[in-house]
């Protein structure tokens, strides 16, 4: 499987590790940066991920910053990325079994090292299960289609 992987400044001590779990795991990974702990502005680099994995089939991505909320706002603004903040085991399994996640977003600033690992390996364990979550699924997607209109 083909990972795209970026953070902004405050993520970049956890994205050489979360990058080395996901190569460890047989997983392809491309870093899309940033390459130095210099402040970067955090949708930039969302939109690097998400334009790639938009364009590469069966391909999913990996954001990081601080908290990893921004980075899971910037992301869902792209049509076509399901974008999931995941701070434990459970918020990564559920992501890709019931709302097929093809991004994930992590904290550096909130998650340590071994809770990283545990979210990483849930992600990867799980699968879309389909059946009663593709209506749903569909209906997130279409709200991407919607532009600014409101209901």
């Amino acid at each position: 499987m083909k990972y795209f992987i970026a953070a902004d400044h405050a993520g970049i001590d956890i994205k050489k590790y979360v990058k080395e779990l996901f190569e460890s795991k047989g997983h392809e990974v491309e870093d899309l940066g940033p390459y130095s702990k210099d402040r970067v502005d955090y949708p930039d680099f969302a939109a690097k991920v998400c334009e790639n994995v938009l364009k590469n089939e069966n391909s999913f991505g990996i954001l990081i910053c601080g908290s990893g909320i921004g980075m899971s706002m910037a992301a869902n603004k792209f049509d076509g990325i399901r974008a999931a903040l995941c701070h434990n085991e459970y918020s990564a399994k559920m992501a890709r079994e019931h709302n097929d996640a093809n991004v994930i977003c992590l904290g550096e600033r909130v998650s340590g090292y071994g809770m990283i690992e545990a979210i990483v390996d849930s992600w990867l364990n799980a699968s879309f299960e389909g059946g009663r979550h593709e209506n749903r699924v569909e209906k997130i997607n279409a709200l991407g289609k919607m532009g600014s209109c409101r209901v």
